[in-house]
């Protein structure tokens, strides 16, 4: 029996969603990336069931370090960062992918955080803060143990910023401790990892169900979370007479 269905047999379609992918390597391209193999599973399930699907490659750009949305207002030459922010805020899923080092987060997985959590206090139309209705997870790559340490604070940050976490909502794959072969080298057993492939197909799965609904919903209800009306007074279940 087949452990899942094919994309033409499958009942579900997710043609109305969006998914962009922020590889947080620290090789620039063309260097090969074994974080970029992990995504390239994810997203193929994703591609093969309709979502439109985009990969950002962070180390590429000339993100300025900082906590404003636009670090050039603050000081900076330049900064890409409100560009890739209107990437962002096209995506219903993003997903964070990155690499361990020294049992962490890599520097570039952290300065993208940090610019997430530079646009956090941005409203959308609801009054919510922008980042609500959508869905996060993440993928962790490396040799060495640490892939629930890192999906642990990613997968806490983007619920801090707004985004909807699924459950199962992350995947990885180490190799054995210490030196030795990484995601995609030759002999590493990494791409027919079967534990890793379970757990990357689930999030992926997961990230595409919650994502479709929250949007086909129109996402999270709009009572009782709208920054906007609590600036104003208006807070709910507050004991506030002028505003029940």
């Amino acid at each position: 029996m087949n452990a899942s269905p094919s994309p033409s047999s499958s009942p579900y379609r997710f043609d109305d969603l969006t998914a962009l992918f922020v590889n947080c390597t620290l090789k620039p391209s063309p260097e090969r990336s074994h974080t970029q193999g992990l995504v390239d599973r994810s997203r193929a399930v994703m591609d093969a069931h309709g979502v439109t699907t985009d990969v950002i490659r962070a180390v590429d750009h000339d993100i300025a370090t900082g906590v404003y949305p636009d670090m050039t207002e603050h000081g900076r030459a330049t900064d890409v960062w409100p560009q890739l922010y209107e990437r962002v805020l096209a995506a219903d899923i993003l997903v964070l992918a990155g690499p361990i080092w020294l049992g962490d987060n890599s520097s570039v997985t952290k300065q993208v955080i940090e610019r997430l959590y530079s646009c956090s206090g941005l409203l959308n139309e609801q009054g919510q803060y922008a980042y609500y209705g959508r869905v996060g997870g993440c993928l962790i790559t490396g040799n060495e143990d640490g892939v629930k340490h890192c999906a642990m604070n990613v997968l806490y940050s983007l619920q801090h910023l707004g985004y909807t976490i699924p459950p199962q909502a992350d995947a990885g794959w180490i190799g054995e401790v210490g030196p030795g072969p990484s995601y995609l080298d030759p002999g590493s057993g990494g791409p027919e990892n079967d534990f890793t492939n379970r757990n990357t197909a689930f999030m992926t799965w997961n990230l595409m169900h919650f994502a479709a609904l929250l949007k086909r919903s129109g996402g999270v209800p709009a009572h009782g979370n709208q920054r906007a009306q609590w600036d104003a007074g208006c807070r709910s279940d507050a004991p506030n007479p002028d505003h029940r």
